[in-house]
C-alpha cells in the first residue's frame, strides 16, 4: 500500500472532495483521482463517493480514514527522526494574517525555507478565521486575545497596542478617559469583538459598538484617521499615524493590556518537528527585532 495513495485520500476525506484535495497537496485533479482509485482497487472497497458537490465517505471511508490518518502521522514522524540533524522534508501549510503578516512575518517564513532547502512552505495570508482541521492546515499564526478552543497554542511574542482615534473625531465627540465612556462611541472593528481594558490591577471587558467593520486591521487604520471612530490597534499598524498627528492616542489611563503573538496547530501529542523548527525561529526574530511585536491582528 503506498503512502501516498493514503495521504492523497486522507486530504481528499478532510477536505471533502478532490480538488481541494488537489489544491491541498500541490497537484493535479487527475493524479489524485488515479491515486484515489489505486487504492480502493487494492482493497476492494469504495472510500468515497463522488457527487456534483464534491465528495462524501462511504461507511467503509469513515472507518478507514482514522486508520489511515494514524498511519500517515507515525510515517511523518519516522520520517523526521530518521533525517539528519536540522534537516526539515515536505510540506508545511501555515495560515498568516493578512495585516502585516505579508511585511512581518514573510521574512521569517523566508528565512525557514532558505535554511531548509528540502522543505516546500506554503503561505496563506487572510484575516479571515482559518478552521485549520477542515482547510488542512499545518499551523497558523495568530495575534491579539486567543479565544478557547481545542487548538494547542505557542505563545511566541508580545503585541502592543492602543486606541487610537483622529483629531477631527475628538474635535467632535470628545476623548473618552473610562470604559463607560468608551462604549459610547463610535468604535471600529473587525466583527463583534470585545476589547479588554486595563482598570486599576484588573482587567475589564467592554463590548463596543460601531458601524464600520473590516476584516483588515490597515484598512480600521484607514477609517481611523478618516475621523470614523476609536480603534483599537497594534502600534505597528499606527505608529506612522502617531508620528503625523493623523492619529492620537485615548484612554491612556486604561490602555488594553498587552496581546500576543502565537503559533496555533491542531490538536495533537507531539508537534510535527517543523512547527517546532518555525516556533523557535519566530522567537528568536521577535527576540531580535522588536519592530515584530506590533506584527498584527
Amino acid at each position: 500500500m503506498d503512502i501516498e495513495e493514503l495521504e492523497t485520500f486522507v486530504e481528499v476525506a478532510d477536505a471533502g472532495g478532490v480538488s481541494p484535495a488537489a489544491r491541498r497537496l500541490g497537484v493535479s485533479k487527475s493524479i489524485v483521482s488515479r491515486r484515489l482509485a489505486r487504492l480502493e482497487a487494492e482493497l476492494g472497497v469504495q472510500l468515497v463517493a463522488r457527487t456534483t458537490r464534491g465528495a462524501a465517505l462511504t461507511e467503509a471511508g469513515v472507518t478507514f480514514r482514522d486508520h489511515a490518518a494514524k498511519v500517515v502521522a507515525e510515517i511523518e514522524v519516522a520520517r523526521e527522526t530518521i533525517l539528519p540533524a536540522g534537516d526539515l522534508r515536505g510540506r508545511l501549510r501555515i495560515a498568516v494574517p493578512l495585516s502585516f503578516g505579508p511585511t512581518q512575518f514573510a521574512p521569517v517564513l523566508a528565512e525557514m525555507a532558505r535554511r531548509h532547502p528540502l522543505l516546500h512552505v506554503h503561505t496563506s495570508y487572510s484575516d479571515r478565521f482559518v478552521d485549520l482541521i477542515a482547510e488542512g492546515f499545518d499551523c497558523s499564526i495568530r495575534v491579539g486575545y486567543l479565544p478557547d478552543s481545542n487548538l494547542i497554542a505557542r505563545r511566541v511574542g508580545p503585541l502592543h497596542g492602543k486606541f487610537v482615534a483622529s483629531p477631527h473625531y475628538i474635535e467632535g465627540h470628545g476623548s473618552p478617559e473610562t470604559p463607560e465612556e468608551l462604549v459610547a462611541h463610535e468604535a471600529l472593528m473587525q466583527g463583534t469583538e470585545s476589547w479588554q481594558v486595563t482598570n486599576g490591577d484588573r482587567i475589564a471587558t467592554v463590548q463596543p459598538q460601531g458601524r464600520f467593520k473590516a476584516d483588515n486591521g490597515t484598512a480600521l487604520a484607514v477609517a481611523a484617521a478618516a475621523g470614523l471612530g476609536i480603534a483599537w490597534l497594534p502600534d505597528c499598524l499606527t505608529d506612522d499615524y502617531v508620528a503625523s498627528g493623523a492619529l492620537v492616542a485615548v484612554m491612556t489611563r486604561h490602555p488594553p493590556p498587552p496581546a500576543g503573538v502565537y503559533v496555533v496547530r491542531p490538536p495533537g501529542q507531539y508537534p510535527a518537528r517543523k512547527i517546532q523548527v518555525l516556533t523557535e525561529l519566530l522567537i528568536e526574530c521577535l527576540e531580535q527585532d522588536p519592530r515584530l511585536e506590533g506584527a498584527g491582528r
